[in-house]
Protein backbone atom coordinates (compact mmCIF):
# COMPACT_ATOMS: atom_id res chain seq x y z
CA UNK A 1 0.00 0.00 0.00
CA UNK A 2 1.28 3.46 -0.91
CA UNK A 3 1.68 6.05 1.82
CA UNK A 4 0.61 8.87 -0.53
CA UNK A 5 -2.59 10.78 0.29
CA UNK A 6 -4.25 13.06 -2.27
CA UNK A 7 -5.88 16.17 -0.77
CA UNK A 8 -8.26 18.22 -2.90
CA UNK A 9 -10.16 21.34 -1.85
CA UNK A 10 -11.16 24.53 -3.65
CA UNK A 11 -9.68 27.90 -2.80
CA UNK A 12 -13.04 29.53 -1.95
CA UNK A 13 -13.95 27.01 0.77
CA UNK A 14 -10.82 25.32 2.22
CA UNK A 15 -11.85 25.60 5.89
CA UNK A 16 -13.26 22.05 6.35
CA UNK A 17 -10.08 20.56 4.88
CA UNK A 18 -7.78 22.83 6.92
CA UNK A 19 -9.63 21.99 10.14
CA UNK A 20 -9.40 18.27 9.32
CA UNK A 21 -5.66 18.53 8.65
CA UNK A 22 -5.14 20.34 11.96
CA UNK A 23 -7.01 17.63 13.91
CA UNK A 24 -4.88 14.86 12.42
CA UNK A 25 -1.58 16.74 12.14
CA UNK A 26 0.55 14.29 14.14
CA UNK A 27 -0.67 11.28 12.14
CA UNK A 28 -0.41 12.94 8.73
CA UNK A 29 3.28 13.68 9.18
CA UNK A 30 3.85 9.99 8.42
CA UNK A 31 2.29 10.24 4.94
CA UNK A 32 3.36 11.69 1.62
CA UNK A 33 0.80 14.40 0.89
CA UNK A 34 -0.19 15.60 -2.60
CA UNK A 35 -2.46 18.64 -2.83
CA UNK A 36 -3.88 20.92 -5.50
CA UNK A 37 -2.09 24.27 -5.68
CA UNK A 38 -4.99 26.26 -4.18
CA UNK A 39 -5.02 24.03 -1.10
CA UNK A 40 -1.21 24.04 -0.85
CA UNK A 41 -1.25 27.84 -0.65
CA UNK A 42 -3.93 27.77 2.03
CA UNK A 43 -1.90 25.26 4.09
CA UNK A 44 1.25 27.40 3.82
CA UNK A 45 -0.67 30.43 5.13
CA UNK A 46 -1.78 28.66 8.34
CA UNK A 47 1.00 28.55 10.97
CA UNK A 48 -0.62 25.63 12.82
CA UNK A 49 -0.29 23.30 9.81
CA UNK A 50 2.32 25.06 7.67
CA UNK A 51 4.84 22.43 8.73
CA UNK A 52 3.01 19.68 6.81
CA UNK A 53 5.32 18.38 4.12
CA UNK A 54 3.69 18.42 0.67
CA UNK A 55 5.30 16.18 -1.91
CA UNK A 56 6.67 17.73 -5.08
CA UNK A 57 7.07 14.35 -6.77
CA UNK A 58 3.83 14.91 -8.68
CA UNK A 59 2.61 18.45 -9.30
CA UNK A 60 -1.20 18.32 -9.29
CA UNK A 61 -1.58 21.99 -10.25
CA UNK A 62 -4.82 23.89 -9.82
CA UNK A 63 -8.31 22.42 -9.93
CA UNK A 64 -9.22 24.64 -12.87
CA UNK A 65 -6.28 23.13 -14.77
CA UNK A 66 -7.22 19.52 -13.98
CA UNK A 67 -5.71 18.65 -10.58
CA UNK A 68 -8.51 16.15 -9.98
CA UNK A 69 -7.85 14.49 -13.34
CA UNK A 70 -4.16 14.11 -12.51
CA UNK A 71 -5.13 12.73 -9.10
CA UNK A 72 -7.42 10.16 -10.73
CA UNK A 73 -4.55 9.07 -12.98
CA UNK A 74 -2.32 8.52 -9.96
CA UNK A 75 -5.07 6.51 -8.29
CA UNK A 76 -5.38 4.25 -11.33
CA UNK A 77 -1.61 3.76 -11.44
CA UNK A 78 -1.66 2.46 -7.86
CA UNK A 79 0.43 5.29 -6.42
CA UNK A 80 -2.19 6.59 -3.97
CA UNK A 81 -3.28 5.13 -0.63
CA UNK A 82 -6.42 7.27 -0.27
CA UNK A 83 -8.10 10.39 -1.65
CA UNK A 84 -9.58 13.09 0.59
CA UNK A 85 -11.63 15.59 -1.41
CA UNK A 86 -14.16 18.05 0.01
CA UNK A 87 -16.35 19.51 -2.77
CA UNK A 88 -18.36 22.61 -1.83
CA UNK A 89 -21.93 23.28 -2.89
CA UNK A 90 -22.79 26.37 -4.88
CA UNK A 91 -19.43 26.88 -6.58
CA UNK A 92 -18.55 26.47 -10.26
CA UNK A 93 -17.78 22.87 -11.26
CA UNK A 94 -14.42 23.79 -12.80
CA UNK A 95 -13.13 25.15 -9.45
CA UNK A 96 -13.95 22.15 -7.25
CA UNK A 97 -13.01 18.44 -7.30
CA UNK A 98 -15.05 16.30 -9.69
CA UNK A 99 -16.65 13.81 -7.29
CA UNK A 100 -17.99 11.56 -10.06
CA UNK A 101 -14.53 11.26 -11.64
CA UNK A 102 -12.87 10.44 -8.33
CA UNK A 103 -15.56 7.92 -7.35
CA UNK A 104 -15.08 6.09 -10.65
CA UNK A 105 -11.25 6.03 -10.42
CA UNK A 106 -11.22 4.96 -6.76
CA UNK A 107 -13.81 2.24 -7.42
CA UNK A 108 -11.65 0.77 -10.20
CA UNK A 109 -8.45 0.94 -8.14
CA UNK A 110 -10.16 -0.08 -4.87
CA UNK A 111 -8.74 3.02 -3.22
CA UNK A 112 -10.48 4.67 -0.22
CA UNK A 113 -12.22 7.95 -1.10
CA UNK A 114 -13.50 10.45 1.50
CA UNK A 115 -15.79 13.30 0.45
CA UNK A 116 -16.40 14.81 3.89
CA UNK A 117 -14.59 15.04 7.28
CA UNK A 118 -16.48 12.10 8.83
CA UNK A 119 -15.60 9.67 6.03
CA UNK A 120 -12.05 11.07 5.98
CA UNK A 121 -11.72 10.14 9.67
CA UNK A 122 -12.75 6.57 8.86
CA UNK A 123 -10.38 6.34 5.89
CA UNK A 124 -7.45 7.58 7.94
CA UNK A 125 -8.29 5.14 10.74
CA UNK A 126 -8.29 2.28 8.25
CA UNK A 127 -4.93 3.33 6.83
CA UNK A 128 -3.61 3.62 10.36
CA UNK A 129 -3.95 -0.13 10.76
CA UNK A 130 -1.14 -0.50 8.24
CA UNK A 131 2.34 -0.34 9.74
CA UNK A 132 4.15 2.98 9.57
CA UNK A 133 7.92 2.95 9.01
CA UNK A 134 10.16 5.97 9.43
CA UNK A 135 13.33 5.30 7.43
CA UNK A 136 16.37 7.21 8.70
CA UNK A 137 18.64 6.97 5.65
CA UNK A 138 22.34 7.87 5.73
CA UNK A 139 23.29 8.74 2.12
CA UNK A 140 27.06 8.82 2.79
CA UNK A 141 27.28 5.34 4.35
CA UNK A 142 29.00 2.55 2.43
CA UNK A 143 30.24 2.58 -1.14
CA UNK A 144 26.99 2.02 -3.04
CA UNK A 145 24.82 4.47 -4.98
CA UNK A 146 22.56 6.03 -2.31
CA UNK A 147 19.94 7.19 -4.81
CA UNK A 148 19.60 3.75 -6.37
CA UNK A 149 19.64 2.06 -2.95
CA UNK A 150 16.88 4.29 -1.59
CA UNK A 151 14.73 3.73 -4.68
CA UNK A 152 15.23 -0.03 -4.31
CA UNK A 153 14.28 0.05 -0.62
CA UNK A 154 11.10 2.00 -1.34
CA UNK A 155 10.09 -0.37 -4.12
CA UNK A 156 10.51 -3.35 -1.78
CA UNK A 157 8.82 -1.93 1.31
CA UNK A 158 6.15 0.56 0.23
CA UNK A 159 3.65 -1.99 -0.99
CA UNK A 160 3.31 -3.22 2.61
CA UNK A 161 4.62 -0.38 4.79
CA UNK A 162 3.66 3.27 4.96
CA UNK A 163 7.12 4.76 4.43
CA UNK A 164 8.36 8.16 5.53
CA UNK A 165 11.99 8.85 4.58
CA UNK A 166 14.25 11.09 6.66
CA UNK A 167 17.79 11.76 5.40
CA UNK A 168 20.58 12.15 7.93
CA UNK A 169 22.32 15.50 7.79
CA UNK A 170 26.07 15.95 7.51
CA UNK A 171 25.95 18.68 10.16
CA UNK A 172 23.29 16.96 12.28
CA UNK A 173 22.96 14.26 14.89
CA UNK A 174 21.00 11.13 13.90
CA UNK A 175 20.12 10.65 17.56
CA UNK A 176 18.42 14.06 17.61
CA UNK A 177 16.54 13.20 14.42
CA UNK A 178 15.43 9.91 15.98
CA UNK A 179 14.15 11.74 19.07
CA UNK A 180 12.00 13.88 16.77
CA UNK A 181 10.59 10.73 15.18
CA UNK A 182 9.88 9.17 18.57
CA UNK A 183 7.97 12.30 19.57
CA UNK A 184 5.90 12.06 16.37
CA UNK A 185 5.12 8.38 16.91
CA UNK A 186 4.22 8.81 20.56
CA UNK A 187 2.00 11.78 19.68
CA UNK A 188 -0.22 9.41 17.68
CA UNK A 189 -1.76 8.30 20.95
CA UNK A 190 -1.51 5.46 23.42
CA UNK A 191 -1.62 2.05 21.75
CA UNK A 192 -0.51 3.32 18.33
CA UNK A 193 3.27 3.05 18.87
CA UNK A 194 3.21 -0.71 18.26
CA UNK A 195 2.13 -0.04 14.66
CA UNK A 196 5.19 2.11 13.92
CA UNK A 197 8.88 1.35 13.59
CA UNK A 198 12.06 3.31 12.97
CA UNK A 199 14.40 1.80 10.38
CA UNK A 200 18.10 2.72 10.54
CA UNK A 201 19.74 2.51 7.11
CA UNK A 202 23.47 3.13 7.24
CA UNK A 203 26.54 1.95 9.10
CA UNK A 204 27.00 1.02 12.74
CA UNK A 205 27.22 4.68 13.76
CA UNK A 206 23.74 5.37 12.40
CA UNK A 207 22.32 2.14 13.83
CA UNK A 208 23.79 2.77 17.29
CA UNK A 209 22.52 6.35 17.40
CA UNK A 210 18.98 5.26 16.49
CA UNK A 211 19.03 2.24 18.83
CA UNK A 212 20.24 4.35 21.74
CA UNK A 213 17.21 6.61 21.45
CA UNK A 214 14.70 3.77 20.94
CA UNK A 215 16.00 1.87 23.98
CA UNK A 216 13.43 2.07 26.74
CA UNK A 217 10.54 2.77 24.35
CA UNK A 218 7.99 0.41 22.82
CA UNK A 219 9.06 1.36 19.28
CA UNK A 220 10.93 -1.41 17.42
CA UNK A 221 14.14 -0.88 15.48
CA UNK A 222 14.55 -2.13 11.92
CA UNK A 223 18.00 -2.31 10.31
CA UNK A 224 19.06 -2.08 6.68
CA UNK A 225 22.89 -2.26 6.80
CA UNK A 226 24.81 -0.07 4.34
CA UNK A 227 28.08 0.48 6.24
CA UNK A 228 31.57 -0.99 6.23
CA UNK A 229 31.63 -3.36 9.20
CA UNK A 230 27.85 -3.70 9.88
CA UNK A 231 28.66 -5.29 13.23
CA UNK A 232 25.18 -4.93 14.71
CA UNK A 233 23.46 -6.58 11.75
CA UNK A 234 26.04 -9.35 11.51
CA UNK A 235 25.73 -10.18 15.19
CA UNK A 236 21.96 -10.59 14.90
CA UNK A 237 21.95 -12.50 11.62
CA UNK A 238 20.37 -9.62 9.68
CA UNK A 239 21.40 -10.08 6.03
CA UNK A 240 23.84 -7.60 4.56
CA UNK A 241 22.11 -7.92 1.18
CA UNK A 242 19.75 -4.97 0.79
CA UNK A 243 16.82 -6.94 -0.61
CA UNK A 244 17.08 -9.65 2.05
CA UNK A 245 17.34 -7.07 4.82
CA UNK A 246 14.11 -5.48 3.57
CA UNK A 247 12.46 -8.89 3.59
CA UNK A 248 13.36 -9.27 7.28
CA UNK A 249 11.44 -6.06 8.03
CA UNK A 250 8.35 -7.57 6.42
CA UNK A 251 8.48 -11.16 7.71
CA UNK A 252 10.84 -11.07 10.72
CA UNK A 253 9.91 -10.99 14.40
CA UNK A 254 10.56 -8.58 17.25
CA UNK A 255 13.34 -9.65 19.60
CA UNK A 256 14.04 -7.94 22.93
CA UNK A 257 17.74 -7.17 23.37
CA UNK A 258 19.87 -5.69 26.11
CA UNK A 259 21.45 -2.26 25.82
CA UNK A 260 23.82 -0.49 28.21
CA UNK A 261 24.78 2.91 29.54
CA UNK A 262 28.45 3.86 29.32
CA UNK A 263 29.18 6.96 31.40
CA UNK A 264 25.45 7.69 31.06
CA UNK A 265 25.65 7.50 27.24
CA UNK A 266 23.62 4.78 25.44
CA UNK A 267 25.76 1.85 24.31
CA UNK A 268 24.44 -0.84 21.98
CA UNK A 269 27.55 -2.58 20.67
CA UNK A 270 30.68 -2.36 22.78
CA UNK A 271 33.18 -0.15 24.58
CA UNK A 272 36.93 -0.69 24.31
CA UNK A 273 39.93 0.70 26.19
CA UNK A 274 43.43 0.31 24.80
CA UNK A 275 43.85 -1.90 21.75
CA UNK A 276 40.23 -1.74 20.52
CA UNK A 277 40.15 2.07 20.69
CA UNK A 278 43.49 2.41 18.92
CA UNK A 279 42.45 0.01 16.16
CA UNK A 280 39.18 1.86 15.49
CA UNK A 281 40.96 5.21 15.49
CA UNK A 282 43.53 4.00 12.96
CA UNK A 283 40.80 2.64 10.62
CA UNK A 284 40.11 5.95 8.88
CA UNK A 285 37.15 6.58 6.58
CA UNK A 286 39.50 6.61 3.57
CA UNK A 287 41.04 3.28 4.62
CA UNK A 288 37.58 1.71 5.10
CA UNK A 289 36.43 3.01 1.71
CA UNK A 290 39.45 1.38 0.04
CA UNK A 291 39.76 -1.87 1.99
CA UNK A 292 36.36 -2.47 3.60
CA UNK A 293 36.56 -4.70 6.68
CA UNK A 294 40.25 -5.43 5.94
CA UNK A 295 40.90 -1.88 7.14
CA UNK A 296 40.35 -3.09 10.71
CA UNK A 297 42.81 -5.97 10.22
CA UNK A 298 45.52 -3.57 8.99
CA UNK A 299 44.73 -1.06 11.71
CA UNK A 300 44.86 -3.84 14.33
CA UNK A 301 48.29 -4.97 13.18
CA UNK A 302 49.60 -1.40 13.39
CA UNK A 303 48.07 -0.87 16.82
CA UNK A 304 49.55 -4.09 18.18
CA UNK A 305 53.05 -2.74 17.51
CA UNK A 306 52.45 0.46 19.45
CA UNK A 307 50.03 -0.53 22.21
CA UNK A 308 51.30 0.28 25.70
CA UNK A 309 49.94 -1.46 28.83
CA UNK A 310 48.18 0.53 31.55
CA UNK A 311 47.21 -0.02 35.16
CA UNK A 312 43.51 -0.43 35.81
CA UNK A 313 41.19 -0.94 38.74
CA UNK A 314 38.11 -3.01 37.81
CA UNK A 315 35.04 -3.11 40.02
CA UNK A 316 32.73 -5.79 38.66
CA UNK A 317 29.36 -6.27 40.37
CA UNK A 318 30.88 -4.85 43.55
CA UNK A 319 34.20 -6.75 43.54
CA UNK A 320 37.40 -4.76 42.85
CA UNK A 321 40.59 -6.08 41.20
CA UNK A 322 43.87 -4.35 40.27
CA UNK A 323 45.69 -5.39 37.09
CA UNK A 324 47.85 -4.33 34.16
CA UNK A 325 46.07 -4.48 30.81
CA UNK A 326 46.67 -3.80 27.14
CA UNK A 327 42.99 -3.98 26.28
CA UNK A 328 39.65 -4.05 28.09
CA UNK A 329 36.54 -4.66 26.00
CA UNK A 330 32.98 -4.62 27.36
CA UNK A 331 30.48 -5.98 24.83
CA UNK A 332 26.70 -5.97 24.68
CA UNK A 333 26.27 -6.98 21.03
CA UNK A 334 29.20 -8.02 18.85
CA UNK A 335 29.82 -10.36 15.88
CA UNK A 336 32.72 -12.76 15.64
CA UNK A 337 34.71 -10.15 13.70
CA UNK A 338 34.88 -8.04 16.90
CA UNK A 339 37.73 -10.26 18.02
CA UNK A 340 38.48 -8.58 21.35
CA UNK A 341 34.92 -9.20 22.54
CA UNK A 342 35.13 -12.98 22.10
CA UNK A 343 36.55 -14.16 25.40
CA UNK A 344 33.51 -16.44 25.77
CA UNK A 345 33.44 -17.42 22.10
CA UNK A 346 30.14 -15.63 21.45
CA UNK A 347 28.49 -12.52 22.84
CA UNK A 348 24.91 -13.16 24.00
CA UNK A 349 22.82 -10.02 23.38
CA UNK A 350 19.81 -10.86 25.54
CA UNK A 351 21.14 -12.51 28.72
CA UNK A 352 21.04 -9.40 30.91
CA UNK A 353 24.84 -9.44 31.19
CA UNK A 354 27.83 -7.71 29.61
CA UNK A 355 30.79 -9.74 28.28
CA UNK A 356 34.07 -8.39 29.65
CA UNK A 357 37.36 -9.44 28.03
CA UNK A 358 40.67 -8.25 29.49
CA UNK A 359 44.02 -8.80 27.73
CA UNK A 360 47.01 -8.76 30.13
CA UNK A 361 50.06 -9.72 28.00
CA UNK A 362 53.53 -8.89 29.35
CA UNK A 363 55.01 -8.23 25.89
CA UNK A 364 54.07 -7.97 22.22
CA UNK A 365 54.72 -11.65 21.51
CA UNK A 366 52.31 -12.62 24.24
CA UNK A 367 49.93 -10.03 22.82
CA UNK A 368 50.03 -11.73 19.42
CA UNK A 369 49.38 -15.10 21.04
CA UNK A 370 46.46 -13.69 23.03
CA UNK A 371 44.96 -12.11 19.91
CA UNK A 372 45.29 -15.41 18.04
CA UNK A 373 43.52 -17.19 20.92
CA UNK A 374 40.65 -14.71 20.73
CA UNK A 375 40.36 -15.18 16.97
CA UNK A 376 40.20 -18.95 17.44
CA UNK A 377 37.61 -18.53 20.18
CA UNK A 378 35.48 -16.41 17.83
CA UNK A 379 35.71 -18.94 14.97
CA UNK A 380 34.80 -22.03 17.02
CA UNK A 381 32.46 -20.05 19.32
CA UNK A 382 33.88 -21.50 22.51
CA UNK A 383 35.59 -19.86 25.51
CA UNK A 384 39.33 -19.24 25.38
CA UNK A 385 41.69 -20.56 28.06
CA UNK A 386 44.71 -18.41 27.20
CA UNK A 387 46.55 -17.37 30.39
CA UNK A 388 46.85 -13.72 29.28
CA UNK A 389 43.11 -13.36 28.75
CA UNK A 390 40.43 -12.90 31.35
CA UNK A 391 36.73 -13.33 30.50
CA UNK A 392 33.89 -12.26 32.78
CA UNK A 393 30.16 -11.66 32.57
CA UNK A 394 28.72 -8.82 34.64
CA UNK A 395 25.71 -6.57 35.07
CA UNK A 396 27.83 -3.55 35.94
CA UNK A 397 31.50 -2.62 35.65
CA UNK A 398 33.53 0.40 36.77
CA UNK A 399 37.05 0.89 35.34
CA UNK A 400 39.57 3.43 36.66
CA UNK A 401 42.94 3.75 34.87
CA UNK A 402 46.21 5.25 36.15
CA UNK A 403 46.26 7.71 33.23
CA UNK A 404 43.70 8.90 30.66
CA UNK A 405 43.10 6.32 27.92
CA UNK A 406 41.39 6.40 24.57
CA UNK A 407 37.92 4.85 24.83
CA UNK A 408 35.73 3.86 21.89
CA UNK A 409 31.98 3.52 22.53
CA UNK A 410 29.99 2.26 19.55
CA UNK A 411 32.54 3.84 17.21
CA UNK A 412 32.71 7.20 19.01
CA UNK A 413 36.09 8.16 20.51
CA UNK A 414 36.76 9.94 23.82
CA UNK A 415 39.62 10.17 26.32
CA UNK A 416 38.93 9.29 29.95
CA UNK A 417 40.37 7.63 33.05
CA UNK A 418 37.02 6.43 34.42
CA UNK A 419 34.43 4.23 32.73
CA UNK A 420 31.15 3.09 34.26
CA UNK A 421 28.99 0.67 32.23
CA UNK A 422 25.64 -0.72 33.32
CA UNK A 423 23.47 -3.25 31.45
CA UNK A 424 19.81 -2.46 30.72
CA UNK A 425 18.21 -5.88 30.18
CA UNK A 426 15.70 -6.33 27.33
CA UNK A 427 15.39 -2.59 26.79
CA UNK A 428 15.37 -2.58 22.97
CA UNK A 429 13.05 -4.28 20.49
CA UNK A 430 14.73 -5.20 17.17
CA UNK A 431 13.22 -6.80 14.09
CA UNK A 432 15.37 -9.84 13.35
CA UNK A 433 15.12 -12.93 11.11
CA UNK A 434 12.92 -15.79 12.24
CA UNK A 435 16.03 -17.95 11.83
CA UNK A 436 19.60 -16.73 11.83
CA UNK A 437 20.73 -15.71 8.34
CA UNK A 438 24.29 -15.90 7.08
CA UNK A 439 25.91 -12.51 6.56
Amino acid sequence: MSNALVLLAEAAAPEPMLDWLKRHLSVLTGYRLLANSELAEAIASRPAIAGLSLSERHELGSLSAGADIRAAALVLSGEVGAVVAFPAAGTPAHSQPDAALLIRACAIARTPLALNPASADLALRGLGRSRLAYLLFNPVAGNGDPTADLARIRSLLEPQLLMSVVLTRADGDPAAQTRELVNLIEARGEGDTSDAMVVACGGDGTVSAVAGVLAGTAIPLGVIPRGTANAFASALGIPLNLSEACRVLLVGHERRLDTALCNDTPMVLLAGLGFEAGMVERASRDLKNRLGTLAYVLAGAQQLLSQQPFQASLTIDGTTSELQAAAITVANVAPGTSVLAQGFGEVIPDDGLLEVTVATPANRLQGLNALAALMTSAVVQSPTSHPDLLGLRAREIHIVTDSPQRLVVDGEMITTDSVHIRCRPESLSVITPLTRSPA
